[in-house]
This record gives C-alpha cells, structure tokens and sequence, in this order.
C-alpha cells in the first residue's frame, strides 16, 4: 500500500542507485509484487534509467561516454540481426515470475504443470541463438528470472522436487548466458557449467526457525563466456531451533545456551500426559535469558487407552465391569444399576423414580 513506510524506503532507495548505476527491476511473485505495483518505479527519474522487467523480453545495457540506457526487444528477444548492429555493453533475457493461473486458464489445471516446464524450457532454448550471438561478439549475457529450478534446497533443507517447478537447471544453461541470476528460494546456491554459472542470492534475512546459514548478497562478474560472483554476507537476526523428542535435556540446553546471545529462539519437545508438569519452564528462560526472544513449544501426547481383546462380543454390563478393571475402579455396582436402569425404562420413568424419591435419599 503506498501509505506505509516500506513504499517510501523502497522508491528512495531505487531512486539513491539511479544516481549512480542505471537499475533493473524484475517482476517477482505476484502476490508480493501485484501486476502493476511496479510501474511506479518507470517514474523515477536519475542520472541513470530505471527499466522494469514486467513481461516476457531481451534488453540491451548501452552505456557510453555520454550516457547509459537500456534498449527492450518488442517481443520475446531480439534477433540475431539487432544483435549484430547493436552497440550493447551488456545483454538481459528477462524471465518474470510466471501466472500459472494463466497456463491453467488455457491448457487446464491437470495439464498447468507440465505446460509451464515445457513453456519455459523452449523460451530459455529459444534465447540461445541470441545470446550465443552477443557472446561471440563479446557481449556479456545474463539471464534473469524468479521461479524454483527443481532439485534446488529451501532455506529449511526441503528439497524442491516434482513437476510444480517451472525449470531445471539444464533448462536454464540451455539458454546460453554466462551468468543466470535467479531469486524466489531464500538460500544461496548455485550450479556451474563449463564457467557459466547459475545462482540464486537468497534472502538478506533470515525469515524462519531452524535457517542457520549465512544470508546476504552476490555480487557479478560476467564476461563474454563465463562469470563468477562473490556472496557479501549481510547482519542477519540468528533464529535457533531446538527440538527434543522427549523431555528437554537441561545439561543439553545449558551448552547450546551459551551460543544463543541475542539470538531468537524456539524450543519444542514432546512429552506423555502424565509427565507434562514436570518440565520447568522458568529454570529454561533463565537458561536463555541472554536471548532477544524464546518461545517454548511442548507438544502433550494424550494417553491412549487400548481396547480389551474380545471386547465387540461382551455385553454392555460385561464391557462396563472390563473397563472398570482395567482403569482400577471401586465399587462399580451402582454403575450397573444405573445401566440396567437406562437399558429398561423410559426416560420420563427414570426422572419420575429419581424426583420421586423421599428427600433425604435425595439428600445422601
């Protein structure tokens, strides 16, 4: 919303780079980045030119003695002929976050997944004759793009598999850039080929318990026919997570306490019904008392009653007499007075017995 403090941190921050350096934005999630929330960013006016990447297209980086501006593709890309009378310092191909609503909306929900992974392969094949193009005149390629690239591991080690994602890293070289910034999955990773380097930056932050690697940023090399990068760590809040499949071991919490100063921590363990008062949680906050935050997680296991063997086939005054064995309960002859009561008489004789009944049995 362009009333809160975020939008104006961000439209000053983009406007600071635009003094300097001119600046690419791409379009990312659109639940993040809703369809026309970026168009503000075209307005901004600096020493350098501001280009949105909200569609599917090549851009060229001119940048000479006098000045510095970005050339798009009316299409998809460029063609080889652009490509060769171009005076390009360097080469974009721009792959926004893609609305698989759209893909489903045209080929079927069924069919959305595999469409978009066959899409996005021939777009990335496509791009390869351009950019094998600028290479061989020298031209640095990058290629730039916001998705998940299948087998790529989460900030939490989940591995991302199965056809959701919208490219593999064979598809991504098959486009021929020497380098392929990629971001969506917030940790830093990346794949090589034959110099060529694909990597995602992560996020400067971390966002969820149990992230422990470092966050931060990539900066580019790129040539012609490969690239490297340097990740530039970033301050980022520690979030610890200690799980205990039992009770919490206090000489293990002691140990690990001593490494969590100013550290956001969450401790979660399991536990049986009957033992749930024996955890002290104050002595545990003592333990962290050097941490900005903790939060203590205890998951009670409820006691689970095993049915006696044979127990369909008894009656109901049987199975009332079993339960009372098993569970040690006295005196379980008014309870099957009351039984043979309730299997007998109609509800409106019962209450009818009880009223009736003289006031000091009532009483006892």
């Amino acid at each position: 919303d362009l009333h809160t403090p975020s939008v104006a941190a961000i439209l000053s921050r983009v406007n600071y780079l635009a003094q300097y350096m001119p600046v690419l934005i791409l379009q990312g999630t659109f639940s993040h980045d809703v369809p026309g929330s970026l168009d503000v960013f075209k307005t901004i006016a600096g020493n350098f030119p501001v280009f949105v990447a909200d569609r599917i297209c090549q851009v060229g980086l001119v940048i000479s003695p006098q000045k510095a501006f970005w050339v798009s593709s009316d299409g998809w890309r460029f063609s080889e002929d652009e490509i060769a009378e171009s005076n390009f310092t360097a080469l974009f191909s721009a792959l926004p976050s893609i609305n698989k609503g759209v893909v489903a909306a045209a080929v079927g929900a069924e069919n959305a997944a595999e469409a978009v992974g066959d899409h996005v392969y021939n777009l990335l094949k496509g791009w390869s004759p351009i950019n094998l193009a600028a290479r061989a005149r020298g031209i640095p390629t990058i290629g730039l793009s916001h998705g998940t690239v299948s087998g790529c591991v989460t900030e939490q080690g989940v591995v991302m598999a199965g056809l959701d994602n919208e490219y593999s890293s064979g598809a991504i070289f098959a486009a021929e850039c020497s380098a392929f910034l990629l971001n969506h999955i917030h940790q830093m990773q990346a794949w090589e080929h034959n110099g060529r380097r694909v990597a995602y930056s992560g996020s400067l932050e971390r966002l969820h318990f149990g992230e422990i690697k470092p966050k931060g940023f990539l900066v580019w090399d790129v040539g012609a026919q490969d690239a490297t990068f340097e990740f530039v760590e970033t301050p980022a809040k520690k979030l610890l997570q200690i799980d205990f499949a039992g009770t919490p071991d206090m000489e293990e919490l002691t140990r690990l306490a001593a490494n969590c100063v100013g550290a956001h921590v969450r401790i979660r363990w399991q536990i049986d019904e009957e033992h749930r008062h024996s955890i002290d949680k104050d002595a545990i906050r003592t333990l962290f008392a050097k941490a900005t935050e903790v939060k203590l997680e205890g998951r009670v296991n409820p006691i689970q009653r095993t049915r006696s063997e044979g127990i369909t086939r008894m009656s109901l005054v049987e199975k009332l007499a079993k339960w009372a064995e098993v569970t040690a309960t006295d005196d379980v002859v008014p309870l099957v007075e009351r039984l043979a009561m309730l299997e007998s008489s109609e509800p409106t004789e019962i209450v009818a017995q009880i009223v009736g009944k003289p006031n000091e049995e009532k009483a006892a």
